[in-house]
């Protein structure tokens, strides 16, 4: 479990990929912190260390990751968000994020405002229901509000801070970002529809 604070913004050194899959490796300060086995969040998708040594970890990444999330395009030297999974003592200081990615949304614009910058994301039809004016999102793995919706897409205020330290303020118009929905509404749909069923 995450909570969509960025502890880290890392490097790709490398993506192997084939027909079984990748093999990805990341440079970050965080490595030190990390041994093989241990979940850790990249752009917001929990990927397992395989391998840690010096300023690097090595993670499978598995066909059904690829398909689903922005990760299989990965090239040496792009940045990454990457987050440890939070301890019981930790302070929540985002929202409850599973490192279960929904689907990827495509970034239509930005827009400067005042100290920060507004994005506007398109998402996918069927993960639009999911989206709600000031509820949560994870965007690459970074716990946002959502700001505003409108004609399939909504839109994030991202303040300086988020801009600093995560790969969001490099985002342009086409860019492919992960997208992990409030698991609190999937849970309170299903609740919805299971209690429907039995009336």
């Amino acid at each position: 479990m995450f909570t969509g604070i960025v502890t880290d913004v890392g490097t790709v050194e490398r993506m192997d990929a084939d027909q079984n899959g990748a093999r990805l490796r990341v440079r970050t300060r965080l490595a030190g912190e990390l041994s093989a086995g241990d979940s850790v969040s990249v752009n917001g998708a929990c990927l397992t260390a395989a391998t840690v040594d010096g300023d690097a970890f090595e993670a499978d990444v598995v066909n059904q990751t690829l398909q689903l999330t922005s990760l299989g395009p990965l090239e040496p030297g792009e940045r990454v968000n990457l987050e440890l999974p939070m301890r019981l003592s930790d302070r929540l200081g985002g929202h409850l994020v599973q490192g279960h990615v929904d689907g990827t949304g495509e970034v239509l614009g930005s827009t400067e405002e005042g100290v920060g910058r507004r994005l506007r994301i398109r998402a996918p039809d069927e993960l639009r229901r999911y989206l709600v004016e000031r509820g949560s999102v994870a965007v690459d793995g970074v716990s946002l509000t959502i700001a505003a919706l409108a004609d399939g897409a909504f839109e994030v205020a991202l303040v300086p801070e988020t801009l600093e330290r995560t790969t969001l303020g490099a985002a342009e118009q086409g860019s492919r970002v992960n997208l992990e929905l409030d698991v609190i509404a999937r849970y309170v749909e299903r609740l919805v529809r299971f209690t429907e069923k039995e009336t």
